[in-house]
């Protein structure tokens, strides 16, 4: 961990707290020593994702749905993560309202609380902002592709309307504000039927089921394992930046290229099939990571390779359990 972000923050309040990198999150802010408020309503967190924190000095849970309320508890509040939101296609294909308000009244209340507390905030934003672009990489100034009523929309526009939320509230009341764009995050804790390729692919190969590749498999991801991106969440928070900012790894993989590298690592005999692929799936994704690497001083550090290794790991110690 960084050293350098010990003692910054007194209290932190993350939403989505119990869902995959929001769990990260509050690990990571607790080895810093900042006390941590985890707000989830388990809709698609898990509560196994923080059972290790349950007896830390210094956390706590609190079951709500934030497009309803948020409420800290405490008056020490100097740091807001919003990180609340179903962020997988199974999970916002089954619930779309609750994605969009979540999205919307969601993050009018985390903003409401920043304010409330003159706390730092900081938005979880996708590079599902960028639609199927048509500007490769992307970086911040693209303004993306997005189709407004296909089936991906409740996602993306949730997004895109917490970004224009989050500007204006920085704008109109001078809350100190932050937007991170993160892609393709992956790491332990994911659930196998997320809907995700890695845990997918991962799921199949430990199964020794065929892997489901989409389409011809040519379309490519830039995978960021999760260490990497919370790193970079942490040093978007820790500055001034108001964003938004890409946070992902520059390097692309095609996702047959990401099935057989899954296979090999997990050593199964699996095979690779092809099906249907999705409507709106964008053909390219690749973040230009300028800003991060200038303002931030961040890049990724694990490869795809090393980070694979240690998600097939994590998911073989799960299914020994």
């Amino acid at each position: 961990m960084d050293t350098a972000l010990s003692g910054i923050w007194r209290h932190a309040v993350v939403t989505g707290g119990a869902g995959f990198v929001g769990s990260h999150l509050c690990t990571a802010l607790l080895h810093h020593g900042t006390a941590v408020t985890c707000v989830d309503d388990f809709s698609t967190g898990a509560p196994e994702n923080i059972a290790h924190l349950r007896d830390r000095p210094g956390f706590t849970l609190v079951e709500a749905d934030v497009a309803d309320r948020l409420d800290a508890g405490r008056d020490d509040v100097d740091l807001v993560l919003h990180f609340a939101s179903p962020a997988s296609p199974a999970d916002y294909l089954r619930l779309p309202l609750h994605t969009l308000e979540t999205g919307s009244l969601g993050t009018r209340n985390a903003l409401a609380l920043a304010r409330a507390h003159d706390a730092r905030f900081l938005l979880a934003s996708t590079s599902e902002v960028y639609g199927d672009p048509q500007q490769h990489p992307q970086n911040e100034t693209y303004w993306g592709n997005v189709n407004p009523v296909g089936p991906r929309s409740v996602y993306d526009e949730a997004k895109r309307f917490g970004e224009a939320l989050t500007t204006a509230e920085a704008g109109s009341h001078g809350t100190d504000t932050g937007i991170v764009r993160l892609f393709n995050t992956y790491g332990p804790r994911m659930r196998g039927h997320d809907g995700r390729a890695v845990p997918t692919f991962i799921r199949q190969a430990l199964a020794g089921e065929p892997l489901t590749v989409t389409g011809d498999g040519r379309q490519t991801r830039s995978l960021c394992f999760v260490d990497d991106t919370v790193r970079g969440i942490l040093a978007a928070a820790a500055s001034d930046l108001r964003g938004p900012v890409n946070l992902g790894n520059p390097t692309e993989i095609t996702m047959l290229e990401l099935a057989h590298t899954v296979i090999e690592l997990a050593g199964s005999s699996s095979t690779v099939t092809f099906i249907e692929r999705p409507t709106d799936d964008p053909a390219v994704r690749c973040p230009d990571i300028t800003l991060a690497r200038g303002k931030l001083q961040w890049e990724p550090r694990v490869g795809h390779r090393d980070g694979l290794r240690r998600t097939i790991d994590w998911f073989r110690k799960r299914l020994d359990g």
